[in-house]
C-alpha cells in the first residue's frame, strides 16, 4: 500500500490575525501541509506546488476574489477554492460560485468549524478519486479517453479481448447490443487504444439525423447546393480523416443512402453534395446497432453488400442482467464517481439495496443502472443507500416514466420542493437533503430553481 500523500493548502489572508488562526486550525491534522500567503501575487507565484485545497480572502491588498479566483482555476482548474469574506452577499456569492469557488463562507464564530468539516470533505474526495482511479486501472481497460471498459465476467473479458484485437488493425468493427449497453463506449476504447488515438474520434447517431440532411451530414456540401446552404460544409468522413468514424444505429439508414455509402467505403472517396470533385479519406471505420443487422438484411431494409462490407469484426455488448455481479461492481464505482464529481460525503449500498440490483432485470442495461444510483444517491438519507432510495419498477415502467420526468427534472423537483417547505432558506434545505449549499446556490444561478 502506498504511503498517504500529505494534503497541501494554503491559506490565503492578509490579516495576521486571522491567518494564523486558520493555519493553526487546519494544521491539527498531521497530515496536513498548511502555507499562508498575505498577498494574491505570493499565493499565484506558489501555484506551482500543486495545492490540494485553497481559503482564498475575497478583499485581498492587491486584488479582488473574483480576480484571483479566475487565475488560480486558469493554472490549477481541478483545486478546490473556499472564499472567505466579512460580509454576507448572496449575489457575490453565486458570482463566486459560477466561477467555479467550492462555497462561500462569511467570518463568524462558527467559520473556523465550517472550514474544517469542508476541508474534510474535500480531502475525502481527493482520496476516493485516487482509489477510484486504482480500482479503475484493477478492472477495467484504460484508454487515452480516461474511461474505463468495466466488468468481470466472462463476457465482458470477452469483449475486452476483442477490443484489444481490434486496436491492432484497421479492420472495420460492428459493435452490437441492446440500447444503453455501452456501444459508444467500445467504439471510443478501440480508438484510444489503436495508432489513431492521436486523430479525430467523429461519433454520428444515424438515428438523430432528419433523412434529408443525411447526406449533406455525411459527405458535406458545397455552397449554394440547395437551399440554406450559405457555405461549403465539410462532412463527417472528412471530418475523421486520419482517425476513427463511428456511426451509431446503422440500420436506421435510409436504402437510398445506403448504396451511396457502399460506394465511398469501397472507392474511399467523397464527392460532398453539389460538388464534382472527388476527395480522398482515410478512416477506421465502427458501427453500432441495437437491432439484427442480418434480419433486417433478410427483411429487405438493409442492403446485403453493405451488410458485408461493414461485419468486420463483430463484437456483440451483453445486457446487464447477464453479466451476474458486474451490476453491483459497476454500482459500487457509479455512486463513487457521483459524489466525488458533486461534492458530496462517500455513500454505500446496504445489503438490502444491493439485493434488489442484483435482481432487477434493467432493460435500459448500463445506461439505466446509471441514472438509479446516481438518483438513489441524491435522495439517501445519510451515508446509506437503502433499497428505498432506488426508484426502481418492474418491467419496463423505468424509473421515472410514470411522471415523464428526466433524471435532472427528477433532483430539481425534489430540491424545489424542499426549498418551498423551508421558505427559501438555504441552508437548511442543503442539511436536510445532505448537500452542499454551493449545489443549490448555482441551480439558483442556472434558474433552475425560484426562491421567494
Amino acid at each position: 500500500m502506498m504511503p498517504t500523500l500529505p494534503f497541501k493548502i494554503f491559506v490565503v489572508e492578509d490579516n495576521e490575525w486571522y491567518g494564523e488562526l486558520l493555519v493553526h486550525r487546519l494544521g491539527q491534522n498531521p497530515n496536513h501541509s498548511v502555507l499562508r500567503f498575505a498577498t494574491a501575487k505570493a499565493c499565484i507565484e506558489q501555484l506551482g506546488e500543486q495545492p490540494d485545497f485553497i481559503t482564498l480572502d475575497y478583499s485581498l491588498p492587491d486584488a479582488k476574489g473574483e480576480q484571483v479566483l479566475r487565475q488560480i482555476k486558469e493554472r490549477l482548474p481541478g483545486v478546490e477554492v473556499i472564499v472567505i469574506s466579512g460580509q454576507e452577499d448572496v449575489g457575490t456569492a453565486v458570482s463566486m460560485l459560477r466561477q467555479g469557488a467550492y462555497d462561500y463562507l462569511v467570518k463568524d464564530e462558527n467559520t473556523l468549524d465550517r472550514l474544517w468539516n469542508i476541508v474534510g470533505k474535500v480531502e475525502q474526495q481527493v482520496r476516493l478519486r485516487r482509489e477510484n482511479s486504482q480500482l479503475r486501472q484493477q478492472i477495467g481497460v484504460r484508454f487515452g479517453a480516461g474511461q474505463p471498459i468495466l466488468g468481470e465476467h466472462q463476457s465482458m473479458q470477452h469483449v475486452q479481448t476483442l477490443i484489444t484485437k481490434a486496436a491492432r488493425t484497421t479492420i472495420t468493427v460492428s459493435v452490437s447490443g441492446e440500447t444503453g449497453t455501452g456501444k459508444e463506449l467500445v467504439a471510443k476504447a478501440i480508438h484510444f487504444q489503436s495508432g489513431r488515438a492521436a486523430q479525430p474520434f467523429v461519433a454520428v447517431n444515424m438515428a438523430a439525423i432528419p433523412r434529408e440532411l443525411v447526406e449533406s451530414e455525411l459527405f458535406g456540401h458545397e455552397k449554394g447546393a440547395f437551399t440554406g446552404a450559405v457555405a461549403r460544409r465539410v462532412g463527417r468522413l472528412e471530418e475523421a480523416n486520419g482517425g476513427t468514424l463511428f456511426l451509431d444505429e446503422i440500420a436506421d439508414l435510409d436504402l437510398s443512402l445506403q448504396a451511396k455509402l457502399l460506394r465511398v467505403l469501397q472507392e474511399r472517396e467523397v464527392t460532398r453534395v453539389g460538388g464534382n470533385q472527388a476527395v480522398a479519406f482515410d478512416v477506421r471505420l465502427i458501427v453500432a446497432t441495437h437491432r439484427d443487422l442480418l434480419a433486417e438484411v433478410q427483411a429487405g431494409r438493409f442492403r446485403e453488400d453493405l451488410y458485408y462490407r461493414l461485419l468486420g469484426l463483430p463484437i456483440a455488448l451483453p445486457p446487464l442482467r447477464q453479466r451476474g455481479a458486474d451490476v453491483l461492481l459497476l454500482a459500487e464505482v457509479f455512486v463513487r464517481d457521483f459524489c466525488a464529481q458533486n461534492n458530496l460525503p462517500p455513500r454505500q449500498l446496504t445489503d438490502d439495496a444491493r439485493e434488489r440490483l442484483r435482481t432487477h432485470p434493467f432493460p435500459g442495461n448500463v445506461r439505466e443502472l446509471k441514472a438509479v444510483v446516481e438518483l438513489a444517491t441524491v435522495l439517501a438519507d445519510g451515508e446509506l443507500i437503502d433499497a428505498n432510495d432506488l426508484p426502481l419498477r418492474s418491467g419496463r415502467a423505468a424509473m421515472g416514466a410514470s411522471s415523464g420526468l428526466s433524471l435532472r427534472e427528477q433532483t430539481t423537483a425534489i430540491v424545489q420542493n424542499c426549498l418551498d417547505e423551508l421558505n427559501g432558506d438555504v441552508l437548511a434545505a442543503a442539511a436536510r437533503l445532505r448537500i452542499g449549499k454551493s449545489t443549490i446556490y448555482r441551480m439558483i444561478q442556472q434558474q433552475e430553481l425560484r426562491v421567494g
